[in-house]
């Protein structure tokens, strides 16, 4: 499968969602950067940034690859936030990151 993106994850952040749920996500600045216009925009409440520079370590490359394979980053113009959306075996991940960091 050609992969939709190259990100390199590098930090944790906490995403509110206007519905006040908060779920982390393994990302990086330019993603961020996005969610805050989101914030802005009113398609999110509130992120806020956790951990930078977490370790490249063998879950964080397994979810990148995920996000590559299966997600684009989007333009600035963007008019909606996607979350991405996790398989089971990715939520697995991504809690080990998190231990990994000791956040959750």
């Amino acid at each position: 499968m050609a992969k939709k993106s190259n990100e390199t994850l590098t930090l944790i952040e906490e995403i509110t969602r206007n519905d006040g749920s908060k779920y982390y996500e393994i990302s990086n600045m330019v993603q961020n950067g996005r969610a805050e216009l989101a914030a802005i925009r009113g398609m999110i409440k509130e992120v806020r940034i956790i951990q930078l520079n977490i370790p490249h370590s063998t879950n964080v490359i397994k979810y990148e690859n995920y996000v590559n394979e299966n997600f684009e980053m989007p333009p600035e113009n963007f008019t909606e936030f996607e979350e991405w959306k996790k398989t089971p075996e990715m939520e697995e991940i991504v809690e080990k990151i998190l231990k990994e960091n000791h956040i959750g």
